[in-house]
Order: C-alpha cells, then structure tokens, then sequence
C-alpha cells in the first residue's frame, strides 16, 4: 500500500476510534472499499487509486454536509473527478514505461469471486480492454456498467450532459464488447487451464504446456525496467511455451508456483527463493489460455501480501 494510502486509511480510522460520530467521517469510512473499487478500475493501479482516496478524503472533509442529500452519490463523484485528472497524468507516464504496462494484482476476498459481474469486471483481461478507452470513456463504462449509476449522476461526475453521456457510454460498450473475453468463464474453468499449465511448466513438458495454450496467445511481462521481463508480447504458442521452459528450466530448483485469488479470479503466485516474484494471472478463451500476464515489477507487488475487499 502506498504511503499516501495508509494515511487514508489511519485519518479515517483514528477518526472513528477516536470517538468523533461526525457523519463526514463516517460516511467516508462506510463507502471507503466502494471508492477504492471505483479509482482501481479506472486507473488500474492500486497506488493512484490510494492517493485518489487521500484526495477525496481531503475534499470531502471540507465539505457542508447540509448541501448533499446523497453521501455516496457526492463522494464518488469527487472520487470519479479526482481519477479522471489523474488518469490522465497516468497516461503520460505509461508513455515512458519500460517493456508492457500491466495493471497492478490485487490478492483478492473470497467474495469478490462470487459477485461475477465484479469479478470479470476487475480482472487483468478486463482492465488492459479498459486501457484502450479514453479516460472518460472508461469512467462512463465503469459507472454505468460495473457500478449501475444513472445517467445524470454520471454526467455530473465527468462535466458532460445527459445526452452526451449516453452517447459515451454507447461508444464504451461497443468498444470493450468487441475486445473482452468471448464468454462466461467460471473459476473451475480457469483453475483447470491454471493446473494444466503449472504441471506442464513443472515438469518442462513442452507438448503438454503447449496443450494448454490457443495458437494466438499473448504473453505480456511487466518488470517496469526494474525486474527482467519481456519488453514486447510475444505471440505464438509455440515461441511462449518455449519461452518459458527455458526461462524457468534454469531456475527450476529455486521456483515454487501456488494458487491465489488475484483480481477475482485463480492465477498463479510464483516465489524465487522463497521471494515473492511475479504474479501471473490468464485470460481463458474456450477452454485455452489466450493471455499471460506476468507482473514482475516489484513496486506493483505490495498489494500481494494481503487481502483488498472490494465492492459495488
């Protein structure tokens, strides 16, 4: 967690065991896993989405309270407004990124996997289809389709009318439905490609790790210049598997894969040495892995070491 987001975090909190009942205070702390969901989803990034809660919090506290009928409509306005400024100073920084920027992992809840539209919604697939919008393109979608707001609170939100919206978050669907995964895909469906996989990887079976991939899979690493990682995809499932059994082969005795909940859906949590590593979370496409996402970058890790309850 980001230094700014522990300050978050500790203001409100002393605040309520401090004993102060001003509704500010409280208000913020009952929506505080609400608006946390909101910036990740639009920043893809824990950290940012920590420093957007530090902000919101900050604006919110000065706010009169006798002015707002709805406290979780204003409060995820402020959050939506602040994400979207910073979302796009986001988008100047990914410009200098070293190698393929990946969304930061989230160890998730149990409870996030079961609120389906949640889950699919946060997963790695999904949040690289949301890159590709415009910043509020991808506020709209997110509002309107993860967090079901109306049209007019969305419009108050990001600065734009009604009618505009409507048009935006049209734009949104059509955009992310021709890119996001092409079905349903249940968590036993994935942690059996995820098995599949890590026994192939294991062993160094080149056949059987390539059993488990689609033709066109995509790997994507991200060791943000700090960690080694591929700095472009790579596209084939011939030249990923071969990729990785090399790759892994040479560490083979000092590599241990285990199972976790990340962004809502089963991946894989591989350890150096004991070490935390990387974070490899899928895409599955009937029944094969049609992307490998590989987070390396050690300063996207920190969320890893313990649980993030996310909601809607």
């Amino acid at each position: 967690m980001s230094e700014h987001g522990e300050r978050t975090e500790d203001t409100a909190g002393q605040l309520a065991d401090g004993g102060h009942t001003d509704s500010a205070t409280e208000a913020f702390v009952a929506h505080r896993n609400l608006l946390f969901t909101v910036a990740y989803e639009m920043l893809g990034s824990a950290a940012d989405a920590e420093d957007v809660l530090q902000e919101t919090w900050l604006r919110w506290a000065g706010v009169d309270l006798g002015t707002v009928r709805d406290h979780r409509a204003y409060l995820v306005r402020i959050t939506t407004r602040q994400a979207l400024s910073r979302l796009r100073t986001l988008g100047r920084r990914k410009e200098s990124y070293v190698g393929s920027w990946l969304p930061e992992p989230l160890l998730t809840t149990p409870d996030v996997a079961e609120d389906v539209e949640l889950a699919d919604s946060v997963s790695m697939a999904m949040l690289l289809v949301l890159e590709t919008l415009q910043p509020t393109e991808r506020a709209v979608f997110v509002l309107r389709e993860v967090f079901a707001l109306g049209y007019d609170e969305i419009a108050e939100a990001v600065d734009k009318n009604p009618a505009a919206v409507r048009q935006i978050a049209h734009r949104a669907r059509a955009h992310v439905a021709a890119r996001r995964p092409r079905g349903v895909v249940s968590p036993a469906e994935t942690r059996d490609a995820l098995e599949a996989f890590q026994r192939a990887v294991n062993t160094g079976d080149l056949q059987s790790l390539l059993d488990t991939l689609a033709p066109d899979v995509v790997l994507l690493g991200d060791g943000g210049g700090v960690k080694q990682a591929v700095l472009r995809p790579i596209v084939g499932a011939d030249k990923v598997a071969r990729l990785l059994v090399g790759g892994l082969g040479r560490v083979a005795d000092a590599v241990s894969m285990l199972p976790a909940q990340v962004n809502g859906h089963p991946a894989l949590i591989v350890r150096l040495d004991g070490e935390l590593d990387t974070v490899v979370a899928v895409r599955i496409d009937d029944g094969l892995i049609t992307g490998l996402y590989a987070v390396r970058n050690p300063e996207k890790l920190s969320h890893m070491e313990r649980e993030t309850v996310l909601s809607r």
